[in-house]
């Protein structure tokens, strides 16, 4: 019996609308050492679907389409989305993928929540938050650590 919940889909999977596939999938896999699954191509030679892996983050890519309103954050003039990735080593991904294009927002740096994390934007207009946990934290630690820093 099929199924109706596919394993590999069990949670969210953030679907990233580019002006570029073929680009972006070659970014992806150079910056941030993405594993790419399937790549689908249209009838005019863009990715109508891509599926790729960050460690064990599953993402899913299509080039532009706007008939059906699937538009990049460079067509709409930024994003309101910021992706979240846990990896074992977040200051060796974050040097790979500044050399790579990836644009430094804010550099890593330990935060409140003990995490060291870097914020990163891609040639394509998408938000990265890359993270390597530090130290675990109980909710009442979390809630001091972010008081003293005045959230």
């Amino acid at each position: 019996m099929t199924n109706p919940v596919p394993e590999r889909f069990k949670a969210g999977v953030p679907y990233l609308n580019v002006h570029d596939a073929k680009a972006a999938i070659g970014f992806y896999r150079d910056a941030f050492g993405a594993q790419v699954g399937i790549e689908i191509p249209r009838h005019d030679g863009k990715v109508a679907h891509a599926e790729f892996k960050i460690g064990d983050a599953l993402f899913m890519l299509r080039d532009e389409y706007p008939e059906y309103r699937f538009h990049s954050p460079r067509t709409i003039g930024g994003t309101p989305v910021n992706l979240l990735v846990y990896v074992p080593d977040v200051d060796t991904l974050a040097e790979r993928a500044a050399a790579a294009g990836a644009r430094v927002v804010r550099p890593v740096e330990m935060q409140y929540h003990g995490d060291r994390q870097v914020e990163l934007e891609d040639p394509f207009g998408h938000s990265w938050f890359f993270t390597t946990r530090v130290a675990d934290m109980t909710p009442e630690e979390l809630k001091a650590t972010a008081a003293a820093v005045n959230l």
